[in-house]
């Protein structure tokens, strides 16, 4: 099961795999900024979480946090607590009642769907927006119920559809032409998300729009006679970054899923693996492409040589003649000093 952790809070909840792949997959270098909302509401109470929660994202940073045990929308990204307008606040705040009634009525709903009287339930909504360098956007807004697919909608045409037959009469109702939810969610994600975008990135410019080159590290594996070769990546802002393995020129293919990682200092990291034939010693190299880069990064993987092997060999028995050379002068000085030595071993 695939879980996202909410900060903030120590519980896991878990998080369909779709969403996920949003959260952590890499597609390549867009070199543009998103935003995206997460809500989770559950059936009942524990376990460190509260009944609703809602975080905001910008670039995959936390910028604002509203729960049903505060009951109020808060700053959470430095540059957002400079953002000293009351009223907009006040407006967050009264958007995010109205959604916590939403979802808690969706876990109500969805638990009659699925013939369930009690326990513990999530419904989970996540919705955003990016905004490519290029001035194309994409657009997304997916519900999950208990760590599974429920709807989705399609961006393009404004209406949602089902993921799983439960879900069939919540979107009749959502695509019915007195509702219309999807064609509105499509119009409020296409202009006033990509609007607020715009807005937060000129608030946390300084941060939001840095770039921090990467550093790369190649090394070599045997695990049970299988070469492996990895590129480290780290270091790096923003988060998109493209990763590739090539041999003599020709990318190859890594059969391990990408996972880029957030750092301490607010920078990221990945490792991407490959398996080699034992024999096959050359031409291998890691290329890195980052908004960072003027051009692709490359690193050429070098096999260890055999005089490097020869000197790991030879340094073991160098060492412990060393150490018995120590042993044999200190028990000489013992001697002269009247001291009695004691056994090698303590």
């Amino acid at each position: 099961m695939k879980l996202l952790l909410l900060r903030g809070h120590n519980m896991r909840v878990p998080l369909p795999l779709p969403l996920l792949l949003l959260i952590v997959g890499v597609s390549g270098v867009h070199s543009g900024h998103s935003l995206q909302y997460y809500r989770t509401a559950v059936s009942v109470s524990g376990h460190g979480l509260p009944l609703y929660i809602s975080v905001g994202y910008v670039d995959g940073i936390e910028i604002t946090r509203y729960s049903s045990d505060v009951g109020r929308e808060v700053p959470v990204a430095p540059w957002m607590k400079k953002l000293e307008d009351p009223e907009y606040w006040e407006i967050n705040t009264q958007i995010n009642k109205g959604s916590e009634a939403i979802a808690k009525q969706g876990v109500k709903t969805a638990m009659s769907r699925f013939n369930q009287t009690g326990g513990f339930h999530s419904y989970q909504v996540m919705y955003g927006c990016e905004l490519r360098d290029d001035g194309s956007i994409r657009t997304y807004d997916q519900d999950g119920y208990d760590g599974k697919d429920f709807t989705a909608l399609d961006t393009e045409r404004g209406f949602y559809y089902p993921l799983t037959d439960q879900a069939q009469a919540s979107v009749q109702k959502w695509n019915s032409p007195e509702a219309r939810v999807g064609e509105r969610k499509k119009i409020f994600l296409e202009t006033e998300c990509i609007d607020w975008l715009r807005k937060y990135l000129e608030y946390g410019k300084e941060e939001l729009q840095r770039r921090v080159r990467p550093e790369v590290k190649v090394s070599d594996q045997n695990v049970n006679g299988v070469r492996k070769l990895h590129c480290q990546v780290y270091g790096f802002y923003p988060r998109d970054v493209d990763v590739n393995w090539q041999k003599n020129g020709l990318d190859v293919p890594s059969y391990e899923a990408k996972h880029v990682l957030p750092n301490s200092d607010g920078t990221y990291q990945i490792r991407v693996t490959m398996e080699v034939p034992p024999d096959d010693r050359d031409g291998y190299s890691c290329h890195v492409d980052h908004a960072s880069l003027d051009q692709t990064l490359t690193v050429k993987w070098e096999p260890q040589s055999s005089s490097n092997m020869l000197w790991i060999v030879i340094g073991v028995p160098a060492g412990v003649i060393v150490i018995a050379a120590v042993v044999i002068i200190w028990k000489k000085l013992a001697k002269k000093t009247n001291y009695t030595a004691t056994n090698t071993s303590d």
